[in-house]
């Protein structure tokens, strides 16, 4: 039996997650179809442009069978963080082969950088110390030291790095150290993107970026975004407008976090993951800004992205400090929470039920009662980091459901009401 599986966000499902889905399967040819998915809070920082069940429930229309959901403490981590989450989930549901989008659609020299990011050697390490000294970002600064360490034994594997650092490309990597790490059976396979670059603002039609359409979506402008989206995904978002829920903007996030962050002092800062090298100064300093725009500008330096600092926004809010993040990475997510399924799906959730060393939950409200017959069957989880885990799960949601657009909304939108989708007449 081969389950495919994928690791998306779907923010919204464009016509280039279309693409990649139909060339997944057909790569794969598989029996079933399992993807993980962001929920309200995507890797970029910021929130899920509509809610997680209506992305689900889309998915669902092109071919998924089974979404499941990447707890938000892998969600809003770097790339490193957000692959080990997502192929943590896909292996213990049992999936067989996992596509990812890349710019090269190359394994080879991703599965090399991997192997330099798993084993460290010394030379790897005081390269990348050398960089960082020098100011650059993380990111770039690894770059550059994978850059110097495979430069003095392979040049034209040298020359390819560049297209390592390409975003897309970083997953990959990241997605292929994650499977070495765990010794995980899944076969890994890269499609090389099409489309406009994953952070391109411009719209270029059929094939735009997720984030041209976001931006699309913020000026109003449905017809654009109507060319550029599967009928169906456009249906979706035009359902979350009449309801009154979304869209939902990073901007909307700022009547929160800017007098939230200023409540906070340097020493409650220091309390979460992630606030090191001044960042808690900066922080503290730049919450007086009027805005969420000034403020990540204000906190951003070269040694700092955006993505990063939109990240750590939410960290002392969602109370992600260093034990829970460190744990989590190192444990892998405790439980595997469904969004969505379909006819196949519901027959796959069966047969591995059994199987599955962590608990499935279906039902928000009923987590307790699953958890406490998981622990019956004797099964691998860490129950305090599982209770961790989920209880930012269903913060992150509460605080998502408060950015709708309808008051009636707003105060509807606990995850204990929320239920698990189930499309009968899809397979």
């Amino acid at each position: 039996m081969k389950v495919l599986g994928l690791v998306v966000e779907y923010n919204p499902f464009h016509n280039g997650h279309l693409f990649h889905l139909r060339q997944s399967k057909e790569l794969v040819k598989p029996d079933y179809t399992v993807a993980v998915m962001s929920g309200n809070f995507v890797q970029r920082g910021e929130p899920a442009i509509i809610e997680k069940f209506s992305r689900a429930r889309v998915a669902l229309k092109f071919g998924v069978d089974l979404v499941l959901e990447l707890p938000v403490v892998y969600a809003l981590q770097d790339a490193g963080g957000f692959a080990t989450g997502s192929i943590r989930s896909l292996d213990r549901a049992g999936v067989t082969d996992v596509v990812f989008g890349s710019e090269t659609g190359d394994l080879s020299p991703m599965s090399e950088v991997s192997k330099i990011l798993i084993e460290e050697p010394d030379e790897y390490r005081r390269s990348l110390r050398f960089h960082l000294k020098e100011g650059h970002s993380f990111p770039n600064a690894r770059k550059y030291a994978i850059r110097d360490f495979i430069g003095r034994r392979d040049s034209d594997l040298s020359f390819r790095i560049e297209e390592i650092g390409s975003s897309n490309n970083i997953l990959g990597v990241e997605y292929m150290r994650a499977m070495k790490e765990i010794g995980s059976k899944i076969r890994p396979h890269a499609i090389r993107r099409t489309g406009a670059a994953y952070t391109d603002e411009t719209h270029k039609g059929e094939f735009s970026s997720a984030t041209a359409i976001r931006k699309l979506l913020s000026k109003g402008d449905l017809e654009s975004v109507r060319e550029a989206v599967p009928q169906e995904s456009f249906d979706a978002i035009l359902d979350e407008i009449r309801a009154g829920k979304g869209p939902v903007f990073r901007e909307d996030t700022g009547s929160f976090f800017i007098p939230y962050l200023r409540l906070l002092s340097r020493s409650d800062y220091g309390r979460y993951y992630g606030f090191v090298e001044g960042l808690d100064a900066r922080f503290r300093e730049c919450s007086m800004c009027s805005d969420m725009t000034a403020f990540a500008n204000c906190v951003k330096t070269k040694r700092f992205t955006l993505s990063r600092i939109r990240r750590l926004m939410y960290y002392p809010a969602f109370g992600f400090t260093g034990d829970l993040i460190e744990k989590s990475n190192d444990l892998g997510p405790q439980y595997l929470r469904v969004l969505a399924f379909n006819e196949k799906g519901r027959e796959y959730l069966s047969g591995i039920k059994k199987l599955v060393r962590i608990p499935i939950v279906t039902t928000a409200s009923l987590w307790r009662k699953v958890v406490d017959q998981a622990l019956k069957r004797e099964m691998e989880i860490d129950v305090k980091l599982l209770e961790e885990q989920l209880g930012r799960d269903f913060k992150a949601s509460d605080f998502y459901s408060s950015l709708y657009r309808s008051p009636e909304w707003r105060s509807r939108g606990s995850e204990m009401l929320s239920q698990v989708i189930y499309e009968r007449g899809i397979s």
